[in-house]
Order: structure tokens, then C-alpha cells, then sequence
């Protein structure tokens, strides 16, 4: 790919794209507009885009003060509330990094985040407080602040200051600086799952763009209320805060919540007339399950944004009784994070049954604008679109990582050079004559049979649709004769432990998969394995069961 310089526009391309623009522009033209935010017992804080503003003005007035300079880290442990929204805009409006902190990570990957990112300065959410002193002795932070509601609670970290009362204690008025726009704004870890969390530095101008692209994507419009149930902690919740913000929405923040009881999400839907959110099956999935359990059925009118694994077509079902739309999105942290969404052309919503339109919504759907993807092979040979020939997924863009902070690893995930630098994501996935293109599984967890590739999650999806299962994970296991053959592990709903079996599972996949694609075996257990960031382990199911063929 060849890069020349034509000739001088006459635009103030000089002007860089910062994070501040973002609520500066919806305190000034929708000031009015609210963010609301959940606190852990429940109860509502509410303000506007421009109250959130001047507390922000304040934090960096803060943050000068307590020498924060231009480049350095501050660390963030926090639930999705109003003081994370505000850190989101101080922190990197006067030139400094926001840490994102993942919750879910182990404590000693987080021990690891912290010694390879240096945080100066480290805000701690007060319910969170067991954790960062757990790892304080071991992070080389020098301060830590608190953000707590009422008086700040006691603490061993070392010279605590209180969130409120650093606020308290400053002007209204903060002149922003512009900073150049290649400047990092925020650091998120992933989740080593080949060993230690890798480093993603974003720039003010990728978030930006990203911001925009999804704004334009999602359709967000000022009479929208978002609901920003993704935690804001890892690979800025999908940047989604952002685009509200951008567009003049309504804001809604759940704080914590948990998994096993979704109800108090599914109130503050309710109470606050939420018209699009953007959350992962982990959370949706018993969301639906719940909803159908109320009485009486509630109903709403939501776009939902659903990422992180392919949504179950039984629960994209489901959930659009309730009047909830699963859009499906694909990306990673180092994508930070969306590359595509499913968009249903209008020359295949003349073409295809309701049914196939259906089941296309599973799938990855199509690039955003910028983004740009190809497949290649193991041996970095191009594939060709064709809807059934399987690569590697490469992505690079303008809000696409070239490489990992300070780490070697950098070389091993990308490939190319320069400009024509691709992040290999190590999905392995089909792209069809539209363009769309599905995941068929992680590259190094397709099953190879015989010769002949098997999706793991096209069955586990399949399995998730009996009603009778609560979670399914497949994984490829040695096989003396087929190299490898597909071992599925369930974990049935309660109510059914005791009355589900292996027969009635394998004539449910028999309905839609070729015998030679079938499971050979299926082990009905308790629980699966999972990542710190809740994701299927399955190299860690490979391992248990490596044996589970060779040895019969």
C-alpha cells in the first residue's frame, strides 16, 4: 500500500480530536439532559450533563493538584456510576492515562496491571476497598482516593484522600488544554489468556472516531436513554458512554450488579424508559430468564447492543417477546473494541424468511466504516469471501492497536508492517459474498475431525436452545482414530438435574448438524470452567478431559 502528501487543505487539521470535546459539546448543547446513576443500595443520584461538567472541571483542578502530570497513569476501581463517567473526561483532559482496572481479573493479574503500568494515583470505589488494599503493598502507586457517598470510610491504603472532599475543595472552572490527538487517553488490560494481561494504549483520536462510528451504527439520538450496562472497567465498556454523551442521550448507569438477580437491571429499564443498552449474553441470558418469570410480563422497546460471545437464538428469541432487539457486535480490547455489527440488508430482508433473517443475526455482521478485514490461512495466505472457506480474522483500522505496551508479544499478534499492519485476532471465521462475517470459533479451538473442521460454537449455541440446558461448552479432545472428535460438556437448569439425558440432547443437535459433526460423548456436569473475565476455559476442559477417547 503506497502513502503520499497531496496538496495543503485549508481545514484546521491542526485542531486535535480530544475526549474532552465529547462532554464539553453535551454540557453546552444538552446540558439539560440527564445521567443517572445507581448506587450500591439502590438509590438514584441524578444530575445533568452540565452539573457533571463542573464536577469535572473540578476533578482536573484535582488532579493538578495532586501533581498529576501530563502522561502518567491514574488508576481506576470503580462500578459503572457517575464518578467513573467523570474520571472518563479528568483524567485524560489534562494529559494524563486512565488505568482501567478490571474487576474481573485475578488479584494477581491485577498485581501484574499495576507493576507494569506504574499508576501515581489509584481511585477506589468504597465498596471495592477489600480489593485495592489487597493489592496496595505490591502496586507503586503513591495515593489512593476514595469515592464514597457520606463519610469516607477507613482505609490502610496509604495517603487516602477523600473523592468528594478533593472536589469540594476546587473551582468550577478548568481551562482544558488541547493535547495532541496520537496521545494515549486510557489503558486497558486483556485478560491473558496467554499469559500475563497485555497493555492497549488508546489514543484521544481513536476513541473519538470509534465514538462516532458508533453513534452512526447504533442510530443514537438525543430522545434515547442509554443504559450502559457493559462495565465501564474493561475496554471502555465498548466506548458506548461515549456515543450517549456525543448524541445528547440520556444516560443510565446501574453501579453493581450481579449476574444471578438481574431484576434491579430490569427495574431501572423500566423506571427510566431505557431505549438502547449494550450488555453480553452472560447478563442478558438471565435477564430473559427472569423477565419470563414476572408477572405481569413486562415490555419495552430496546435496541440491545449484545457482544462478547454469539447471542443463543433461543434467547434472541426470547428476549424479542419482551420487545428487547439483540443487535449483535463483534470486537476486542485491542479494537477498543467494536469492528462490526449485524445490520440486516435491504436486499436480504426481500430475499430471506423471517426465520434466516433470524438466524443471520447471529452472526458478526458487517465492518464498520474504516475498519478493514481479511482472512488468512496458518500460513498467512489470503482465503477467499466465500461463506464457507475458514480463516484467521485480521482486522486494522484507525481505532485498531499496532502493538502492546512494553511487551515482546507485540510481534507474535500482528502481521505486516507500517500502514499495512494487521491485528490478528485468533478467531477463526467465514466471510459470505455480503460481507458478513461469522465466527466460527477461536482458531485454536476449532475442531478438526477427519479432515473436516467442526464449529464448537455453532453446537454449544445449538445446545444452549434446549430448554432443558442452562450452559454448554464443546471442546475437540484427542480421538485414536479422527485426530479429534467433539466432547460436549452440559450443565443443565436445576430444575431439570435429574431429568435430562445424553439421548434426547444428541437427537436435539441431530435436527441441524451431520452425524459425522455430532458430539461423540456428552458429560452432564455442574459447572464449566471459566476465565476471570467469565469466558468458557476452555483449554482448561481440553486438559481435563485429554484422555476422555484415547483411554476408552
Amino acid at each position: 500500500m503506497r502513502y503520499i502528501r497531496g496538496f495543503p487543505s485549508t481545514m484546521m487539521d491542526e485542531v486535535p480530536l480530544n475526549t474532552t470535546m465529547v462532554i464539553e459539546h453535551a454540557a453546552k448543547n444538552f446540558g439539560e439532559q440527564e445521567v443517572v446513576s445507581r448506587s450500591l443500595g439502590g438509590s438514584l443520584h441524578r444530575y445533568t450533563y452540565k452539573d457533571a461538567y463542573a464536577r469535572i472541571q473540578k476533578l482536573a483542578c484535582a488532579l493538578e493538584a495532586l501533581g498529576v502530570e501530563p502522561g502518567e497513569r491514574v488508576g481506576v476501581v470503580s462500578w459503572n456510576t457517575h464518578r467513573f463517567f467523570e474520571l472518563y473526561f479528568g483524567i485524560p483532559g489534562v494529559g494524563a492515562v486512565l488505568l482501567q482496572m478490571n474487576l474481573r481479573l485475578h488479584p494477581t493479574e491485577l498485581v501484574y496491571v499495576g507493576k507494569h503500568s506504574r499508576p501515581r494515583v489509584i481511585f477506589v470505589d468504597a465498596s471495592l476497598l477489600p480489593l485495592a488494599e489487597a493489592i496496595a503493598p505490591h502496586i507503586p502507586a503513591e495515593r489512593y482516593v476514595i469515592m464514597a457517598d457520606g463519610d469516607m470510610p477507613k482505609t490502610s491504603l496509604p495517603n487516602a484522600l477523600s473523592y468528594e472532599g478533593l472536589l469540594d475543595a476546587q473551582s468550577a472552572s478548568y481551562d482544558f488544554p488541547l493535547i495532541d490527538e496520537k496521545s494515549s487517553y486510557s489503558a486497558c488490560y486483556t485478560s491473558g489468556t496467554t499469559g500475563n494481561p497485555k497493555g492497549v494504549y488508546y489514543s484521544h483520536r481513536s476513541i473519538i472516531l470509534h465514538t462516532m462510528a458508533v453513534c452512526f451504527a447504533t442510530g443514537l439520538k438525543p430522545d434515547d436513554a442509554f443504559f450502559q450496562i457493559v462495565p465501564m472497567f474493561h475496554a471502555q465498556g465498548w466506548g458506548a458512554f461515549f456515543a450517549a454523551a456525543m448524541a445528547g442521550a440520556k444516560l443510565v448507569l446501574p453501579g453493581r450488579y450481579t449476574l444471578e438477580d438481574p431484576t434491579p437491571l430490569i427495574e431501572l429499564m423500566q423506571q427510566e424508559r431505557v431505549t438502547l443498552a449494550a450488555g453480553a449474553p452472560a447478563i442478558f441470558v438471565p435477564m430473559w430468564h427472569a423477565l419470563e418469570k414476572m408477572q405481569p410480563r413486562p415490555s419495552f422497546s430496546i435496541r440491545a447492543l449484545c457482544g462478547a460471545t454469539e447471542p443463543p437464538l433461543a434467547m434472541i428469541r426470547g428476549l424479542d417477546e419482551f420487545g428487547i432487539e439483540i443487535v449483535h457486535a463483534y470486537g476486542a480490547s485491542e479494537t477498543t473494541p467494536l469492528v462490526s455489527i449485524n445490520v440486516i440488508k435491504p436486499n436480504l430482508k426481500a430475499t430471506l424468511s423471517e426465520d434466516e433473517q433470524l438466524d443471520l443475526k447471529r452472526s458478526q455482521g458487517i465492518p464498520f466504516f474504516g475498519v478493514d478485514i481479511k482472512l488468512a490461512d496458518e500460513n498467512g495466505n489470503e482465503v477467499p469471501e466465500d461463506g464457507h472457506s475458514m480463516g484467521e480474522l485480521l482486522v486494522r483500522g484507525p481505532w485498531v492497536t499496532q502493538g502492546y505496551y512494553n511487551d515482546p508479544r507485540t510481534f507474535d499478534g500482528f502481521s505486516g508492517e507500517a500502514y499495512t499492519r494487521y491485528w490478528r485476532s485468533g478467531d477463526g471465521a467465514v466471510i459470505d459474498k455480503n460481507r458478513y462475517i461469522k465466527i466460527v470459533d477461536r482458531f485454536k479451538d476449532v475442531i478438526k475431525s477427519g479432515g473436516e473442521w467442526i464449529s464448537s460454537v455453532d453446537l454449544e449455541n445449538h445446545l444452549v436452545a434446549h430448554p432443558k440446558v442452562k450452559e454448554a461448552c464443546v471442546v475437540g479432545v484427542p480421538h485414536p482414530k479422527w485426530e479429534e472428535r467433539p466432547l460436549a460438556l452440559v450443565v443443565p437448569k436445576p430444575e431439570f438435574k435429574e431429568a435430562v439425558s445424553k439421548e434426547e440432547l444428541l437427537e436435539h443437535l441431530a435436527n441441524r448438524f451431520a452425524k459425522w459433526q455430532l458430539p461423540d460423548e456428552i458429560v452432564i456436569v455442574e459447572e464449566l470452567p471459566k476465565t476471570s473475565v467469565g469466558k468458557l476455559a476452555k483449554r482448561t476442559a481440553r486438559e481435563a478431559y485429554k484422555r476422555h477417547y484415547t483411554e476408552r
